[in-house]
């Protein structure tokens, strides 16, 4: 009787009971593990971008981002092999990061529709920071490295799209109107364009007197 019950899978439980508790147990190993994945994945990502704004591409390798996410080369490796595939993702994500929180903070507003100078101030306002520094420098970068290129040119394509979209939707207009997309599209150059004289200095005080102007010919225009 003792040996036929060590021979039991598990004594007191089923064959089948047996390979099903330790299936659950395995389902319950992987999901910290598949969580700490995921933490790892994302701080690469911040890192990446903050390295590319504060260092520019050319000093912000595997091993300068993975030091500052606080991970090993060998894990940032592990889930970026290129460091061109590294910089395109943490672009790709904090973008969508970046307009998820823009179209919640103004879902929060009351009646959920913000008026035109909000609109242009927090959209000139995207242009000026961290994210735009790091996209600036993958840009520069991309025109002379034709592999970084590649996957640039069809990235930024998607998420000038995408930000385009969400400006019309924040706006309320339609762009089956003519000349909207034009001025919707103008918007977004104007804001990349003070983007760029930010750069150096303060540009704060001359860009927000444009952003009232900007903001009343648009009223002007589109409604």
């Amino acid at each position: 009787m003792d040996h036929w019950l060590k021979m039991t899978p598990t004594a007191g439980r089923s064959p089948q009971r047996a390979r099903d508790g330790d299936e659950g147990a395995r389902a319950v190993g992987r999901a910290p593990q598949q969580d700490r994945s995921r933490a790892t994945r994302s701080r690469l990502l911040e890192a990446a971008i903050n390295c590319l704004a504060e260092l520019g591409y050319q000093a912000s390798t595997v091993a300068v981002v993975a030091e500052h996410a606080g991970v090993s080369r060998g894990a940032a490796q592990h889930h970026f092999p290129t460091r061109e595939a590294l910089f395109t993702a943490a672009l790709e994500h904090v973008t969508a990061v970046r307009a998820q929180e823009m179209k919640q903070q103004f879902a929060e507003l009351p009646g959920g529709r913000p008026d035109t100078a909000t609109v242009v101030d927090v959209l000139f306002a995207l242009f000026t920071g961290t994210l735009f520094r790091a996209a600036l420098a993958l840009w520069v970068a991309a025109a002379n490295e034709p592999t970084l290129r590649d996957q640039i040119v069809p990235l930024e394509a998607r998420m000038g799209r995408d930000i385009h979209r969400i400006v019309v939707g924040l706006l309320g207009v339609d762009e089956r109107e003519p000349g909207v997309r034009e001025t919707v599209q103008a918007t977004l150059d104007l804001a990349r364009g003070l983007g760029l004289a930010n750069l150096l200095t303060d540009d704060s005080a001359r860009r927000a007197g444009i952003a009232a102007q900007w903001a009343a010919i648009l009223d002007a225009t589109l409604r």
